[in-house]
């Protein structure tokens, strides 16, 4: 699930809601997941060729699989990571507060839906599955807040794999979590 702020018209990640965070921020490559990085290839210096410059207004919200390049990556770009430790410590409600805080140092925010960030119980049509994942409620509270917050100016979904999918599940749920997070209530 990402968060994205924008700023000025540019859309920034701010939330980034991953199973595994790969690739979260970019690999060498040039893969990118809720844009909260932009990669430039530098010839002269293989080293530096990611150029993190969305680090201090993204988040990272339930990760749980990070790599040690991923979460040098992470810790270099400055973003701000919350993992599914965090949110069993502080609970939903806190980590989301904190992560729309992040997010919403632009004019909106931009949600990044990656499917991969909840549990495969839930979510079974994803392409990496890894237990331990957000759970329906988590969920479904995160797009409530998102809503709440007046701040969300647009939504993409990613990691929704129809092939793995087990009756449209993992679809149906994208959409359930979508038309929350746009504002349909209960009531």
């Amino acid at each position: 699930m990402a968060l994205t702020s924008s700023n000025e018209g540019t859309p920034l990640t701010l939330l980034e809601a991953m199973a595994n965070a790969r690739p979260v921020i970019a690999t060498r490559v040039g893969g990118i997941a809720g844009m909260l990085a932009e990669p430039s290839v530098s010839t002269n210096d293989s080293s530096s060729n990611i150029n993190f410059t969305i680090g201090e207004r993204g988040v990272l919200l339930g990760l749980r699989d990070v790599d040690p390049g991923e979460r040098d990556n992470i810790k270099r770009a400055g973003v701000t990571a919350l993992t599914m430790s965090d949110i069993d410590r502080l609970g939903m409600d806190p980590a989301m507060d904190r992560a729309i805080a992040v997010a919403s140092k632009g004019d909106g925010i931009h949600l990044s839906l990656d499917m991969d960030a909840l549990d495969p119980d839930e979510a079974p049509g994803v392409g990496t599955p890894v237990r331990g994942g957000l759970t329906y409620r988590e969920a479904q509270l995160a797009m409530e807040m998102l809503a709440a917050s007046g701040k969300l100016r647009s939504v993409e979904i990613a990691e929704v794999n129809p092939i793995l999918d087990e009756s449209n599940r993992t679809a149906a749920l994208a959409v359930e979590l979508v038309a929350s997070a746009l504002g349909e209530t209960i009531l």
